[in-house]
């Protein structure tokens, strides 16, 4: 048992301290987390509630249900059907779709209408048939154009996973899990669906969570009110955690969705936000709003919150996120300079422009972009200022920098590149009305945004021993633990591993990743064992066009399949050594997803699958293939 364990924990890269916590399991589940690991495949975690040992879901206390037919052949309509009265009761009358379990192929997806407002994704694999909710949770995208994986579907848009068994998300951005059905086949091999009648009226499902029990005196703190946070808390509950969860979120509002702030600024608080307050209270989530965390005493166990109260502890998870950084220009500071990173920061353009405000932007970076964007429409004028020679060419390079500069050129951006401002010029107000640019040319300006970077939030850390690099950053275990114990840390702030090319740590601030990170940190602080496993995945909109990427790594070719010019194309970024480290598309949906999903299998894909433009799209089929076995 001793050298079992010790084996999985070489794998696994598990602390001395994790291998006594699997010591001191049960055979059984030691053999699950065995399998969990080792296959992308599996349920990775346990919901609270008890699980049923036979293939078919009861119903009620699990969080994660559903039913399938593994053999067409012997699968009748009661061979799937509830077999109480309870399980009756909770779901619909069985319902036959368009669709005979010969009219699919093996790994093909279909999507049917259950009844007049609900569509349903069905998913053929190894002659099982499996359906779920056909909307991602995210942005409803049809989950039936998205990436096909082993056992699990990727949102064409951005990236998210679900699980085919539990419908549960497995990878971000979003919240929700799909609703699942149970399966059943007539005698001719008709497909019949049951609905779990709770899941009807709502494409999207919530996974149990518990509550507090006065008994549990444990602590557990969540610092950083952003996506990371958002999605760290309710994991904890769900999970099982029934001690006190604190919430410490820096802003006036509750978790909201910030990737949209700078492209529709005019949203409002009830329009963005993830949940309502009576949410985080049905679920005993004790949010702090408007407090930042000012010291962290790891000795103690204490964090002390700049309202002045100081809380002790049992695990914590930091997630604190960035601040944008205003550079050293002289005027920086008058009225009208703002940056944009917070609900407060937009709402205060908006507020600010009218068709008569001259708008100038700083930077050529994602946010300066989509808020110059956005302006475009509803200012007099929108300049924007850059010191590259073309927008985003760091992340795409030389060939997409330059349809994305001639898009804003076309849009009436007045696009300033390899330039910069020298000095911002205010009036006896102390608001600013002039730029003044690096060569000496002067633009007025009544709104300038900054769009010049951030620095990372990690300054109460300071003396509190947890080790911070350089650039502010936190290195982490593979479990996003820091160097000392029981602080974990993740989303923009941590330095930690991801899955492709990079074997070094990286940071990088991606919003799916920060939600990511906060379901790590949570299973793994409620006793779970979850290894990092993430493919980074981001996206722009910028005037109606939706750029995808995915990967990380450097390049030194960028190989463009499609027509640049109808932005209707996908770039592989291929390194030195013939590897795709990365994919980027426009108005070609799924490919990037496919891409991660290739990833996250621990596949590879070389310059020679890509090279003939004929095949160039075989390496999809990839992803329905199972790893080579490793003798």
């Amino acid at each position: 048992m001793y050298r079992g364990a010790l084996n999985l924990a070489k794998i696994l890269e598990l602390k001395p301290r994790q291998i006594s916590k699997i010591l001191n399991t049960p055979s059984r589940q030691l053999l699950s987390r065995q399998i969990i690991m080792g296959s992308i495949n599996c349920k990775e975690y346990k919901t609270t509630g008890s699980t049923p040992k036979n293939t078919q879901s009861q119903g009620g206390t699990v969080g994660s249900y559903q039913s399938k037919c593994n053999n067409p052949a012997m699968a009748t309509t009661t061979s799937t059907r509830p077999s109480s009265s309870d399980a009756v009761a909770e779901y619909t009358e069985a319902v036959t779709v368009e669709c005979k379990i010969t009219d699919l192929k093996d790994n093909e997806m279909r999507q049917v209408d259950f009844d007049e407002d609900t569509r349903v994704l069905l998913v053929k694999q190894n002659g099982r048939l499996q359906a779920v909710g056909s909307k991602c949770t995210h942005y409803g995208a049809p989950l039936n154009t998205g990436a096909l994986g082993l056992g699990r579907v990727r949102c064409p848009w951005h990236g998210a996973c679900f699980n085919l068994e539990t419908g549960d998300i497995e990878d971000f951005p979003g919240l929700d899990s799909l609703p699942c059905y149970r399966v059943e086949l007539g005698d001719e091999g008709q497909v019949m669906l049951r609905a779990k009648k709770s899941d009807l009226a709502k494409s999207k499902r919530l996974k149990n969570m518990v509550r507090r029990k006065p008994e549990d005196q444990r602590v557990f703190i969540v610092v950083g009110g952003g996506p990371s946070g958002a999605v760290a808390v309710e994991t904890i509950r769900q999970e099982g955690f029934t001690g006190r969860l604190v919430f410490i979120c820096k802003e006036d509002y509750l978790p909201y969705d910030r990737v949209k702030i700078s492209k529709a600024m005019m949203l409002d608080i009830d329009q963005l936000r993830f949940r309502d307050e009576q949410f985080y209270k049905d679920h005993d989530i004790e949010v702090w709003l408007g407090v930042s965390a000012d010291k962290l005493d790891t000795a103690q166990k204490e964090l002390h919150c700049s309202n002045g109260y100081v809380v002790k502890y049992d695990k914590i998870y930091l997630a604190t996120g960035c601040t944008p950084f205003r550079p050293p220009i002289p005027g920086v500071n008058l009225e009208n300079v703002c940056t944009v990173r917070e609900l407060a920061d937009t709402k205060a353009i908006y507020e600010t422009v009218t068709p008569e405000t001259r708008v100038v932007c700083l930077g050529s970076s994602f946010i300066s972009m989509e808020a110059a964007a956005g302006l475009v429409s509803k200012a007099a004028s929108v300049t924007l200022v850059a010191r590259e020679n073309v927008p985003f060419k760091a992340s795409f390079g030389q060939e997409i920098g330059e349809r994305v500069l001639k898009l804003y050129k076309d849009s009436n951006v007045d696009m300033r590149m390899e330039s910069g401002i020298a000095e911002i010029i205010g009036n006896e107000a102390g608001k600013v009305t002039e730029v003044e640019l690096v060569d000496g040319t002067r633009l007025p300006c009544d709104l300038l945004i900054l769009g010049t970077g951030s620095k990372l939030n990690t300054q109460f850390l300071a003396k509190s021993g947890v080790k911070v690099n350089k650039n502010g950053s936190v290195d982490v275990t593979d479990f996003l633990e820091s160097n000392v114990p029981d602080v974990y840390v993740g989303g923009d702030i941590a330095n930690a591993h991801i899955l492709g090319l990079a074997h070094d740590r990286v940071n990088i601030g991606h919003y799916q990743l920060a939600q990511y990170h906060g379901r790590v940190a949570a299973i793994n602080m409620c006793g779970g064992v979850k290894k990092l496993e993430a493919v980074p995945f981001f996206f722009t909109m910028i005037f109606g066009k939706g750029i995808r990427y995915a990967g990380h790594g450097a390049y030194s070719q960028v190989i463009i399949d499609g027509d640049m010019e109808e932005l209707k194309f996908v770039a592989y970024f291929v390194n030195d050594a013939a590897t795709v480290t990365a994919v980027a598309s426009c108005g070609r949906d799924p490919v990037v997803a496919q891409f991660a999903e290739l990833i996250s299998q621990g596949k590879c894909l070389g310059l020679d699958q890509i090279s003939d433009p004929a095949t160039r799209q075989d390496w999809t089929k990839k992803l329905a293939e199972p790893l080579p076995t490793v003798l």
